[in-house]
């Protein structure tokens, strides 16, 4: 963002997202929306009912009515600016699913649907209205869906999550689920051609500075990594990131599935770890499911199969509402060659709590702080270079991203909202992203790969549910189910006669150590 309020410039890490496009790596996300109309006046909502909902909602965001400039050869980051022909209409469309309208053919549509380019010519977001949706398990009849694609340069999860919060209501009324601000966004105007200039020979010329400050900063931490890397740290393997089929390039056809499960129940299964979270017990899940698929296709490889997961990096001060993205990365082993259930969680559990104080969680804040100096005509032509299928690098076999959304019902022109899906994505080398947006006290695992790596999508699903009903079904381990000590509650002041304050000594606790890692009761493997 400029010192000056009416120019609006992108940040390194949203202009990333236009760079590694391209006709086989498009990078929007999809949100995938089910509604049940029979709360609605009426029980009914029309095409135009969203229409005019949507165009009093505009002013939640700058993001609806601004578009790209981009600069020649990209000489810097691209530039918001006012779309002067911005046009309500031509971003909402309206569809019905082929008959016989089942989860199969919605699946399809989908997919075809996150598989076309945004125009990249006008505001980088659009909506679909899908109706047909009356053969569906468990949608009530006359559902609809809303698919709301929007360009990852211009949101990231956490911020999309307030988007969407920001154009819902939480009762059939149409009371707005969040505060709406009041007065419209700030219009952003394009800079002079001296301004642009100015801009991006000042990057050129102090990025390089900039870059070998960053460096420098980091350097003791790059140092020990460095001698851990070359002792053979305990989760180093010969091959780092096992080779599997979600490693080649990708298409531009996609697939999508999905499968939905009650939040509580993952709230009990993590109680079977003790200090594992909801996070480890979705990792847990999508190691089985992939443990399962790749068995099948005896394909599973001996090291642990390697999973990037997002990180949010906003600050707690709530600025989730800011457009653009503020995320990092871990990259975590997901320990796909444990059999038994309890034992991956367990070791997953100690896997992310070591990666986001060591290494892993040092390498994303590295690449993050030091894109930000790198000048955009450099940044856009390694983009291209690395999203080149021959250079792609492998750096993991998926992405899992969690990012936690209402837990409240919510509404939108009185129709009930009933299920929530997340699309994101992919990559030359990484060809499987699974999402879970939580909503309601449900959660979805939502499925996302290419159709020549995974053309039994709907058989990953059912390895899903398998993984889910394991963990369900197994046993917590020792310590898990050893009742915890009860605090030994500080004893209060006494006042000796002689006035002086004195302190009777309390109990330290006993000093937590943290679980051996996984070498010292080998678990069982393959």
């Amino acid at each position: 963002m400029s010192e000056q309020s009416n120019i609006s410039q992108l940040s390194a890490q949203d202009a990333q997202f236009l760079y590694i496009q391209s006709a086989t790596n498009l990078t929007h996300v999809m949100a995938v929306y089910i509604y049940d109309p029979s709360t609605a006046p009426g029980g009914k909502v029309r095409f135009k009912d969203i229409i005019e909902h949507m165009r009093k909602r505009m002013d939640i965001s700058p993001m609806f009515k601004r578009k790209l400039y981009r600069l020649p050869m990209d000489i810097d980051h691209p530039y918001w600016v006012k779309d002067e022909h911005f046009d309500l209409e031509a971003h909402i469309s309206h569809g019905r699913l082929p008959e016989p309208g089942d989860w199969r053919q919605f699946c399809i549509h989908v997919a075809r649907h996150h598989s076309k380019p945004l125009d990249m010519t006008r505001p980088l977001w659009d909506m679909y209205v899908v109706e047909g949706l009356d053969n569906i398990p468990g949608y009530a009849k006359g559902s609809y869906a809303i698919l709301t694609r929007i360009h990852h340069s211009t949101i990231d999860g956490v911020s999309g999550a307030h988007f969407f919060a920001a154009i819902s209501d939480k009762d059939a009324k149409g009371t707005p689920a969040i505060p709406l601000p009041e007065g419209r966004p700030a219009a952003v105007d394009l800079p002079t051609v001296a301004e642009i200039l100015s801009r991006a020979v000042n990057s050129t010329v102090s990025s390089p500075v900039k870059l070998a400050q960053a460096l420098l900063k980091f350097t003791p931490a790059l140092i020990s990594t460095a001698q851990q890397s070359l002792k053979g740290g305990e989760d180093q393997t010969a091959s780092g990131v096992p080779q599997t089929r979600f490693n080649g390039p990708v298409t531009p056809n996609k697939v999508f599935d999905a499968v939905t499960f009650d939040l509580e129940e993952l709230k009990k299964m993590r109680l079977k770890v003790s200090d594992a979270t909801i996070n480890d017990v979705v990792l847990a899940i999508c190691s089985g499911a992939l443990r399962h698929y790749l068995t099948k296709h005896k394909e599973l490889p001996e090291e642990s199969l390697v999973a990037v997961a997002p990180v949010n990096a906003r600050s707690r001060s709530g600025d989730d509402a800011t457009p653009g993205n503020n995320i990092s990365a871990m990259t975590i082993k997901i320990w796909s060659n444990i059999v038994d259930p309890v034992e991956r969680l367990e070791a997953i559990k100690d896997t992310t709590r070591e990666t986001k104080a060591a290494k892993s969680g040092l390498s994303a804040r590295i690449m993050t702080d030091l894109t930000k100096h790198i000048p955009g005509v450099t940044m856009a032509s390694v983009a291209r270079i690395l999203t080149d299928e021959r250079f792609a690098p492998k750096m993991s076999n998926l992405m899992i991203s969690n990012v936690p959304g209402p837990q409240i019902q919510l509404y939108m022109n009185g129709a009930k909202l009933t299920h929530q899906y997340g699309l994101a994505p992919l990559a030359h080398g990484m060809g499987l992203f699974i999402a879970t947006p939580s909503y309601n006290g449900t959660i979805s695992f939502s499925i996302i790969s290419d159709r020549k790596m995974m053309p039994d999508v709907e058989f990953f699903r059912e390895c899903l549910q398998r993984a889910f009903d394991e963990l369900r079904e197994a046993k917590p381990n020792a310590a898990a189910r050893r009742p915890k000590k009860a605090a030994v509650a500080p004893k209060k002041p006494q006042t000796p006669k002689d006035g002086s304050v004195m302190y009777r000594r309390v109990a330290k606790k006993p000093r937590t150590v943290a679980p051996k890692a996984i070498g010292g009761s080998t678990p069982k493997v393959k």
